[in-house]
């Protein structure tokens, strides 16, 4: 596995460089993934799902964390610094401590499009490897590398500096990203079933790097508007219907407003995700 992942990150950063987007290993503060929507069954484990506790809105998680979603589960977190969000009154009856607290209370909060953001779908595992901040005022993410290791996930990047980088790993290959919002969404045996990116921000796109079955690694850069699905030689352009779906989907991630611990958002924009194999 480790060789995989050494194999795959020496192509994306290749091609990376080849666009002038060139990654640094500048040293920041450690960043937080913060959980501002929860439904259904979902939680967390911090020593690699040996041992997992149920996860709420208002939890926030470090680099070495990983997120599950059950069969319903939906989770979203805001990735950046830890941030300081406004407490509500104590509710005890409605809500517990967790065992490795801190967990704020009830409140709410709206994301921008200045930070980056991420939906987990249904039956997903997501482990949180890296996750630096930049030493400044700004909100802004320096290093990130997810792993996802099972489901789906939509994400929101926003434009990165030049000594950033974005990374999501899967088992069969690695996704690079600048300032885009996009989707990857795996087979159960861990392939890759698609990859759409929706928007790009000042950006090339999404260089994607996977291992086709003969165990070459083929390099793909996916632009805005476009979909990559195995077998196919290259990115084809998205469909009317499926834009349609994802600009809705990237809408709630960059505006909602997220009322923690309160669950009675509309469920119809998953119930239709199922068409577009996401």
């Amino acid at each position: 596995m480790k060789q995989l992942q050494t194999l795959l990150a020496i192509a994306v950063s290749g091609v990376l460089l080849n666009c002038g987007l060139t990654a640094s290993a500048q040293n920041g503060k450690p960043g937080y993934a913060t959980v501002v929507r929860v439904e259904g069954e979902a939680s967390y484990s911090l020593d690699g799902g040996h041992t997992k506790f149920p996860l709420v809105a208002g939890k926030y998680l470090a680099a070495g964390s990983c997120i599950y979603t059950g069969d319903s589960g939906v989770v979203d977190v805001v990735l950046g610094k830890s941030m300081a969000l406004p407490q509500a009154p104590s509710t005890p009856d409605r809500i517990s401590l967790a065992v490795d607290a801190p967990v704020r209370g009830l409140v709410g909060y709206q994301p921008t499009t200045e930070q980056n953001s991420i939906r987990l779908m249904a039956s997903s595992t997501l482990a949180i490897d890296k996750l630096n901040t930049i030493s400044s005022g700004a909100d802004s993410v320096s290093d990130t590398e997810l792993d996802l290791q099972q489901g789906s996930i939509y994400a929101s990047v926003k434009k990165l500096s030049p000594a950033a980088q974005y990374l999501v790993k899967t088992p069969t290959g690695i996704a690079g990203v600048r300032g885009t919002e996009f989707v990857i969404a795996l087979n159960k045996n861990g392939t890759i079933k698609d990859v759409a990116v929706y928007k790009t921000f000042h950006d090339d796109g999404l260089v994607l790097a996977v291992v086709s079955p003969s165990g070459a690694t083929e390099t793909f850069l996916i632009k805005d508007g476009e979909i990559w699905e195995p077998g196919n030689h290259g990115p084809r352009p998205l469909s009317p219907q499926l834009r349609g779906f994802l600009a809705d989907i990237f809408r709630t991630l960059r505006t909602h407003y997220y009322q923690l611990c309160n669950f009675d958002f509309d469920r119809t924009q998953y119930r239709c995700s199922t068409d577009f194999g996401f």
